[in-house]
């Protein structure tokens, strides 16, 4: 299983306004990361409509968090930004044309890893992804003074 661009992108989003204790830019973590402004200014527009950042624009805009790193969820943060889930053809009801599907172990076996993989990513929060925030702070080079 592979996640999208779009989802690693928002865990970095995540990432790097958990770890700063300051309001940050789009600009910032798009130079972080190497990914367009565009990309970024796409995600966070989400993330703030999920709830799980604000955004403030003008001078003294910027992004911060919404609620405590310990209260964001990684699973969850996941299945909101991934649009789907059909690992394989039988998993989409709509378009699935596959001639063994009733008979076909396949479809369980890959629900059952599936539901594995969240049952981990369920287990973790932003706190737990930053809780070294001194060593991604230096990797990512925030400071107190940019803004």
């Amino acid at each position: 299983m592979r996640l999208k661009k779009y989802t690693d992108f928002a865990l970095r989003v995540l990432i790097y306004t958990g770890t700063s204790e300051r309001k940050v830019s789009i600009k910032e973590i798009s130079d972080t990361f190497y990914i367009s402004t565009e990309h970024i200014r796409k995600v966070v527009h989400q993330l703030s409509v999920q709830g799980y950042i604000n955004t403030t624009r003008g001078r003294n805009g910027g992004i911060l968090l919404m609620n405590d790193p310990i209260e964001i969820n990684i699973g969850e943060v996941i299945r909101l930004m991934e649009n789907d889930f059909y690992l394989v053809e039988c998993f989409d009801g709509d378009h699935n044309q596959c001639v063994i599907t009733p008979a076909c172990k396949l479809r369980s076996v890959v629900g059952e890893a599936m539901r594995a993989f969240f049952e981990v990513l369920n287990q973790y929060t932003l706190a737990d992804l930053i809780e070294n925030k001194d060593d991604l702070r230096a990797l990512m080079d925030i400071t107190e003074e940019q803004s």
